[in-house]
Formats: structure tokens, C-alpha cells, sequence
């Protein structure tokens, strides 16, 4: 029995030590390279931007919500020009992207703003600094709960 927990107390005492010696770059690295970066340019018909607008936030935050592969689908606009939509998709892998063309969220929104958008332009990104982006999440995260304890 002695014997055991020398084996247990040498096994915990090795992983904690593995664990206490990684850095944070390796927490949050990882590859970017399967992953789908996006920005879609859509112009808008402004007599329909408010419509526009909420059937974009219905669709983006049920993307987000109930597909895994979705990493973000961050809708904005342009102050200047409101009718200049741009939004910031990242899925998993391309078959994340795939599946979400599928989604009846999705097939809603195209169907329901079809006549509302004057152009779409989707341009494929690649990440720079791939290290970064989990810290961003991260980071806002905190900043979130951190906001909800100081109200």
C-alpha cells in the first residue's frame, strides 16, 4: 500500500510539474491552417437595412449557439455608410463551413434578405498571428465576467 502512493504521489508530482512548465504560448497555440477565415462585404438596400439587420443578428447568433464549427460569425457595420455590412466569419474547417450553408438558420436568412442585398463579396483570409487568436477570445471572456461582477 505504501508502495501505491509513493507510485500515485510520483505520478501527480511529474503531470503537475509537465503542466506548471508549459507556457502560455503552447495553452494557446494552434494551427490555422484547416481552419475557413472570411470577411463577407455585403451593401445593403437601405430601405431594408433595419430588416437587414435583425435577420442578420437572428442568424449569426444562431450560427454561434448550435454549430460547433463556428468559431465566430461577427456581424458590423460601417459607421460612416450603415449600408456597408462586413462580418467577420471563422469556422473550424471547411466542412464546419459546409454544414453551416445547410442550417435552416442560415437557408432562413438567405431566403428572407435575398432582395435586401445590392452586392456580396466573400474574401478568404488567412491568420497572421494564429497565436493570438485564443487570447482574443479569451480575453474578451474575461472582460465579460468582469463586467457582470462590478454591475
Amino acid at each position: 500500500m505504501k508502495l501505491l502512493k509513493i507510485l500515485f504521489l510520483a505520478l501527480f508530482t511529474t503531470l503537475f510539474s509537465i503542466s506548471c512548465n508549459r507556457t502560455d504560448k503552447d495553452k494557446n497555440t494552434f494551427n490555422s491552417d484547416d481552419m475557413l477565415i472570411r470577411i463577407a462585404e455585403i451593401e445593403i438596400d437601405s430601405s431594408h437595412l433595419d430588416e437587414y439587420i435583425a435577420i442578420l443578428k437572428e442568424e449569426s447568433e444562431a450560427s454561434v449557439r448550435k454549430e460547433p464549427g463556428v468559431i465566430s460569425i461577427f456581424p458590423m457595420f460601417q459607421k460612416e455608410n450603415p449600408a456597408e455590412i462586413r462580418i467577420l466569419e471563422i469556422y473550424a474547417n471547411k466542412e464546419a463551413y459546409e454544414a453551416h450553408l445547410k442550417t435552416q438558420h442560415f437557408k432562413h436568412y438567405k431566403k428572407e434578405t435575398r432582395e435586401m442585398v445590392k452586392s456580396l463579396k466573400l474574401i478568404d483570409m488567412q491568420a497572421i498571428d494564429e497565436d493570438t487568436m485564443p487570447v482574443i477570445f479569451k480575453k474578451l471572456n474575461q472582460y465579460k465576467t468582469n463586467e457582470k461582477e462590478n454591475k
